[in-house]
């Protein structure tokens, strides 16, 4: 009696276990008999915004026999074009030295070794502003005072916040336009978003003005600038499930 007892108490086990495992087994089959069909879309979108601050970058270039008279030369040039910079743009500008440099001038003649014919001392200015309506003025100032090469000029936007958002919004919005307009070709409607992801987004600088627009003879006439408008793009990779 007491094998038939042990023996049915095995065979409740084995029973048991046999009913968990083809429990487990069939869940996967039951969710993926549930997942619906999954289109991938992404949105794209560019809004324009007005730049906030411009970035000029002034230097001056001397050139003498003599490294320190190169040096010397163009320190006094350099004072005398800070000092008209910082007159010209007032208390709302950032002015600050970006680079500098003295470097030999070589002659090169063939079968020969390079002679050095004098040196070449540059300093470079970087000024940053927000107010838009003084870079003309400061172009002409620093060329009046001694600034022979404007590398040119940049308009950006430090508050960029809202314009990106917006830009973030309207990409959103035309993913999930096109994951309904998939949906609705397939017979279907979007049940669920499963996954949405920023790819980033695109603040290009406006052009650079090139140095000889800046350097051009100007005796009464100042210096235009068109300050134009910033594009700001943004674009969202979105997953959504139809059924």
């Amino acid at each position: 009696m007491k094998r038939l007892v042990t023996i049915t108490w095995a065979m409740a086990l084995i029973l048991s276990a046999a009913t968990l495992l083809h429990a487990q087994t069939a869940t996967p089959a039951t969710s993926d008999a549930r997942r619906g069909t999954r289109i991938t879309v992404s949105g794209d979108s560019i809004v324009q915004a007005q730049p906030d601050t411009a970035i000029l970058t002034i230097s001056v270039v001397t050139q003498a026999r003599r490294a320190l008279e190169a040096q010397q030369a163009n320190a006094a040039k350099t004072e005398a074009v800070i000092q008209a910079l910082k007159a010209a743009a007032g208390t709302g500008a950032e002015i600050k030295t970006s680079g500098y440099s003295v470097q030999p001038q070589r002659m090169y003649r063939e079968n020969q070794p390079p002679t050095i014919t004098g040196y070449e001392a540059r300093n470079t200015v970087t000024v940053t502003l927000s107010d838009l309506t003084k870079v003309g003025a400061l172009i002409d100032a620093s060329s009046q005072a001694g600034a022979n090469d404007i590398a040119g000029i940049a308009f950006t936007l430090r508050q960029d916040r809202p314009a990106r958002d917006r830009a973030l919004v309207e990409a959103t919005s035309e993913a999930m336009h096109k994951a309904e307009m998939i949906a609705r070709a397939l017979g279907r409607k979007v049940t669920r978003i499963v996954e949405v992801q920023e790819e980033g987004f695109l603040r290009p600088p406006q052009p650079i003005y090139q140095t000889e627009a800046f350097m051009a003879k100007r005796d009464s006439v100042a210096t235009p600038i068109e300050v134009g408008s910033l594009d700001i793009s943004s674009r969202v990779m979105l997953i959504a499930e139809v059924e």
